[in-house]
């Protein structure tokens, strides 16, 4: 009988149902908290490999992780989320899905290895032999750790989450930065993701009190391999378009153009990406314990959305207008070219935080089939026009993406909408205040620009941030404003009173 204690507790989500809303506050707040300290371990990284690396040494990472993040869709097959998603789920169920996750990253890692000749002669470039080699024990390393941390996520402990990842980013940050140091080239580059892989599998082991046992045929694991199976197509799909302009401009470019291209394009990441994965890992458990209630889902929806556009809102209104001195002063003067490939990313932003919210939709309702449904026919559209930018250079193509989405966003968002309570309208309501605000932002801060032209870099970043505490500081006379926040401090209100202790 292996119906111990902790196995029982590391399953069960029945307490969750108790105070749904008030974990979903904390497990905002405490991944929040994290995100910023990973934020800033993850800007010393980037700021110190940035000044002691080139771009080409970052391009040539870049063209063999743009490859292998496509096939990291498949490197748990959706079995992540099948267990997330599950309303009841055993020991042995989780065990199976483990050994299947192992199997699966032993393979990919084996081809990721058979595929770095292949890649060395696609990019005419010997150097990715050996990087594509390094690169690929990553797969195993995730296999390793997948049902550990869809165990931790199932049950919303996310301030175990946020411990482990920041330990794990504060231990890779600095050996990469000595790597870089002491001269290892785009070996420090390499080092880092491979590093804080290993720390996140030891740390994961030590919080759950789970060790897999012998898998075992079971006739509801092959529903969940299925449900999972599409969601890791989607995956794959989703990836493939994210990494799709990465490996073109690779190909035709080459490494120097492709560095400047990839720091513009994960500088800007860097702060979406904390903010989204935050807001992921909660919203995606928490919607899936509340997809019987149709307007509740959909108001988990619309309120995460709203709290996320608050900040990016802000924030990309602010780089927009401030590309040229964030890029100069946070990588160095040799990365100044790839200041006008990141001001028109900033444009992208909106349509790649709504693009990624889709997922949660469709994966919480256990509906993977229609999201692969999708992605298949929006991505060749989207790689279309990565290809018509290409000949016209780097910018043209971060021209294309943005383009991209805002013509099609509408449809998509309708698609993704249908069977809910959601709709455009009430979407636009949630994202209208945030949005006008920052594009009022960026118009009087562009004036002010222009009319002053100050001199420096760091008092162009001065009168760009000015100009948005200016803006928003008048926007709290603006009622509509005003009943948005209040509705935002009302929510931090719940945090403070969601830490009393539970009966």
């Amino acid at each position: 009988m292996s119906s111990q204690p902790e196995l029982l507790d590391a399953f069960s989500v029945e307490h969750l149902k108790a105070d749904l809303k008030g974990r979903s506050v904390r497990a905002g707040a405490q991944s929040m908290a994290a995100q910023v300290a990973q934020i800033l371990l993850q800007s010393v990284a980037t700021v110190t490999l940035a000044r002691l690396l080139s771009p080409v040494d970052f391009g040539l990472v870049a063209m063999v992780t743009a490859v292998t993040a496509i096939a990291a869709a498949f490197s748990d097959l959706g079995l992540t989320e099948a267990t997330i998603q599950r309303k009841e789920i055993s020991h042995r169920q989780v065990s199976t899905l483990f050994w299947i996750n192992v199997g699966m990253g032993l393979l990919l890692t084996l081809i990721t290895a058979a595929m770095a000749p292949v890649l060395a002669w696609f990019y005419k470039e010997p150097r990715l032999l050996g990087i594509t080699l390094a690169v690929s024990p990553t797969f195993f390393i995730g296999g390793l750790r997948a049902q550990h941390n869809a165990l931790l996520k199932r049950q919303m402990r996310f301030s175990s989450v946020a411990i482990r990842d920041v330990t794990a980013y504060a231990f890779a940050v600095p050996v990469a930065v000595l790597l870089a140091w002491y001269g290892a080239g785009y070996w420090a580059i390499v080092a880092l993701p491979m590093t804080l892989n290993l720390a996140q599998l030891v740390i994961s082991w030590w919080m759950v009190a789970w060790r897999p046992g012998l898998p075992s045929r079971d006739s509801e694991i092959r529903s969940m391999v299925g449900f999972g199976g599409n969601v890791a197509a989607s995956y794959l799909v989703f990836n493939w378009i994210r990494n799709a302009d990465n490996i073109l401009i690779g190909w035709y470019w080459g490494a120097g153009p492709l560095g400047l291209y990839s720091r513009a394009f994960n500088l800007l990441t860097l702060a979406l990406s904390q903010i989204n994965m935050p807001a992921s890992s909660v919203a995606l458990p928490a919607m899936s314990r509340t997809q019987g209630d149709p307007e509740l889902f959909a108001r988990y929806y619309l309120r995460t959305v709203n709290l996320i556009m608050w900040i990016i809102a802000a924030l990309f209104g602010f780089l927009f207008v401030g590309a040229k001195p964030v890029i100069v002063l946070v990588l160095g003067d040799k990365w100044i070219d790839a200041a006008p490939v990141f001001r028109i990313l900033a444009v992208s932003v909106v349509g790649q935080m709504l693009l990624e919210s889709i997922l949660w939709l469709f994966v919480s309702r256990g509906q993977s089939g229609r999201l692969l449904k999708l992605l298949l026919i929006i991505s060749p559209l989207m790689i279309a026009s990565f290809a018509i930018g290409l000949p016209f250079g780097i910018k043209w193509v971060a021209l294309s993406l943005s383009i991209f989405l805002l013509i099609s966003l509408p449809w998509i968002l309708k698609f993704a909408f249908s069977g809910t309570d959601l709709t455009l309208g009430r979407l636009a309501k949630a994202l209208l205040c945030p949005i006008l605000l920052s594009l009022a932002g960026v118009l009087f801060t562009e004036s002010a620009m222009h009319l002053i032209a100050p001199p420096s870099m760091l008092s162009q970043l001065a009168v760009a941030a000015l100009g948005f505490v200016i803006i928003y500081s008048l926007a709290f006379l603006i009622p509509a404003v005003r009943k948005e926040i209040n509705s935002l401090w009302k929510l931090f209100s719940e945090l403070r009173l969601s830490r009393q202790p539970e009966a």
